[in-house]
């Protein structure tokens, strides 16, 4: 069995037959692609596999689930050619799959399933409700799951609809819209927690219950939550059925609205009018009003928006033993980027906190339900019906493979009470580990209010005060002059390199939610060694002064300079603008060099950075969201670099 250290061992024999692959001085460090390949699980022609549902059967085979309503039995599904079964039909919407002891249990809008096969012909002849919910028949109303909670229950998360004049706001019509639910055995429905919107990623992470949400009216981000028993995660629809019996929160909306404003206002002619955010307004944070509203749950961390994801979706523990140094840690999936993030959770002071990072792109459509193999590999089932993903296809089957080589990742993030520690999966190049100028750090939070998502707000660029480098090169740990409790602070280290190598990280940026700050030792930090002061005369040999030579100044780069590669990467990083536009290529966005084409003028291209115009772009179903916290600087270096791509 190869466990992480002789993986540590065998990657150090890797990395030097990996120096005569990728020279330092003449190739680029390795990418994503180059440890975990891509490759597609063949379908039967004409099957659409819109996946919902994934689940494997203790021999191997693979359960899928599709939007269409079919369930599927895959035989072989890592060989050259699967073969495919079709188990059921006939379903509303599946959006998530569970099997045991002969049976699959699956979620429909309304319903939880229990499929069978009771004459062993290898089809369904026995379709029986465990327990259903009410709809509105609202488009919106989506269920998810069911996760297997350790009390042998199951966990299911609800979407809400939305409003008809108020179409932009979140309602719940009808009964547990926009609640966790706990389904037992015999069919009770036990209200479990509500605050959610559109939760698409219900998981039972180390025995406890996670979802992940996506970014909305009252969600200015896409997050993961851990969740107990009464706990309100953010959105208020779901506090219409707080005052039932059974209902585990006593929060009410009247409650809810005197502390969070509804921003409900209509125009001259009695119709509401849609929140929008403005710029420099009064705002207030998710955990300032947490003061007034204990029953708020803070996210255990945060997937800042078209960076870690749009439209994020299941969450799933990589198992021990596998992936080596990421075994143990959490991958989420992302429909709307089409690609998947990995995360690290730690404890402090009892709350869950910790870092998201990018882990793989490339997904031929959007990420929504993930399952791993016997063999390591992971299975990912894919859709983009209802939102636009990265992806071009609309559906897809794929499995995700590793080639047991080890990047040069950031392993691990801890907070510490003055900063944090980072853990590599190979040793740093001390040198270039010890310069503050391979770090940059800046933090950040969001608004809490009814407009769709916040822009970061409360940015902050924080100095790195001092740093320690272990011994084996392994660990980094980092203070800084100030950490912010409660934002999420983006670590970047642009500058790092991997020792003997000198490749770059795989991926350079970390955003950690600093939840709770931890006690213990601040570093040390030693004092700057003295300057040595240059004044305009010297003295000779005989003690006598002299004037010194004046000495040019350095030559002003001028306002309308193109920046150089060095300064537009850490830009075009800094910025996120990287997340969603690549130089000569489609993600999310157009590319740099499509943009170019366009002809506007730097100032024209900062104005629709701060108030962009999703109509000029028609082809590209994700709108960019408004960038007001990009500095006007730092936008006209972009625009003008962008400019002259052409």
């Amino acid at each position: 069995m190869l466990t992480y250290k002789s993986l540590i061992k065998k990657g150090a024999l890797l990395a030097v037959t990996a120096g005569l692959i990728f020279s330092a001085s003449a190739q680029e460090s390795p990418k994503e692609e180059d440890f975990f390949k891509i490759a597609k699980v063949p379908a039967p022609e004409g099957t659409l596999l819109e996946v919902g549902g994934l689940t494997m059967l203790p021999n191997g085979s693979l359960g899928v689930a599709t939007r269409r309503g079919d369930v599927f039995v895959v035989e072989n599904p890592t060989a050259s050619r699967p073969y495919f079964r079709k188990f059921a039909s006939g379903l509303h919407e599946i959006l998530g799959l569970h099997y045991e002891e002969g049976s699959f249990y699956a979620v429909q809008r309304g319903e939880l399933t229990r499929l069978r096969d009771m004459d062993s012909d290898g089809k369904a002849d026995w379709y029986e409700t465990v327990a259903a919910w009410p709809l509105s028949a609202h488009y919106h109303e989506y269920s998810f799951g069911p996760k297997l909670a350790p009390d042998n229950t199951f966990i299911v998360t609800t979407n809400v609809a939305f409003g008809d004049q108020e179409w932009w706001r979140g309602e719940s019509r009808v009964p547990y819209r926009g609640w966790t639910l706990k389904i037992h055995r015999d069919g009770k429905i036990e209200p479990f927690a509500t605050g959610m919107r559109s939760p698409a990623g219900p998981g039972i992470l180390n025995g406890e219950v996670f979802y992940t949400e996506n970014q909305g009216d009252y969600m200015a981000s896409g997050g993961l939550w851990h969740l107990e028993k009464g706990d309100f995660s953010g959105h208020p629809a779901g506090l219409a059925w707080s005052q039932t019996p059974g209902s585990p929160i006593t929060m009410t909306t009247e409650q809810f609205n005197a502390v969070v404003d509804p921003m409900k206002i209509k125009d001259e002619n009695g119709r509401f009018i849609k929140p929008e955010n403005v710029q420099d307004d009064n705002f207030i944070t998710l955990y300032e009003a947490k003061k007034s509203l204990p029953a708020i749950k803070l996210p255990a961390v945060w997937l800042p928006h078209g960076i870690h994801g749009i439209s994020n979706s299941e969450p799933l523990v990589i198992p021990e033993n596998y992936w080596g140094p990421f075994a143990g840690q959490i991958l989420i999936g992302d429909q709307g980027q089409s690609k998947i993030m990995r995360v690290m959770l730690e404890k402090v002071n009892e709350v869950y906190q910790g870092a998201s990072i990018d882990f793989r792109s490339g997904f031929q459509s959007g990420v929504l339900r993930m399952a791993f193999a016997a063999d390591q590999s992971l299975f990912v089932g894919e859709t983009n019906r209802g939102w636009g993903s990265a992806g071009d296809a609309n559906e897809g089957l794929q499995r995700l493979v590793w080639n047991r080589q080890i990047p040069f990742e950031i392993r691990n993030v801890k907070a510490m009470p003055d900063g944090f520690e980072f853990e590599f999966t190979h040793p740093v190049d001390k040198k270039s580990a010890s310069d503050p100028e391979s770090y940059l750090v800046n933090s950040f939070t969001y608004k809490y209010f009814p407009v769709y998502g916040s822009p970061p707000v409360k940015n902050q660029n924080h100095e790195i005060k001092g740093i320690e480098v272990s011994e084996d090169g392994l660990k980094v740990r980092i203070a800084l002059d100030q950490v912010h409790q409660y934002h999420v602070h983006r670590l970047s280290l642009i500058g790092v390199r991997e020792a003997g190598t000198y490749h770059e990280l795989v991926h350079t940026d970390a955003y950690y939610t600093l939840n709770e700050i931890p006690s213990g030792t601040k570093m040390a930090i030693k004092a700057p060694e003295p300057k040595t002061v240059v004044t305009s005369e010297t003295k000779t040999a005989t003690g006598a002064t002299k004037p010194l030579a004046a000495q040019p100044k350095p030559a002003a780069k001028p306002a309308t300079a193109i920046p150089s590669e060095t300064e537009i990467k850490a830009l075009l990083a800094k910025n996120t603008c990287t997340a969603c536009h690549a130089p000569d290529k489609k993600q999310v966005g157009p590319g740099f060099n499509e943009i170019a084409k366009r002809g506007y003028t730097a100032e024209k291209m900062v104005e629709l950075i701060y108030n962009p115009k999703p109509e000029n772009w028609p082809d590209y179903a994700t709108p960019m969201p408004p960038m007001p916290q990009v500095p006007k600087e730092e936008a006209l270096k972009i625009a003008r670099w962008i400019n002259s791509l052409k």
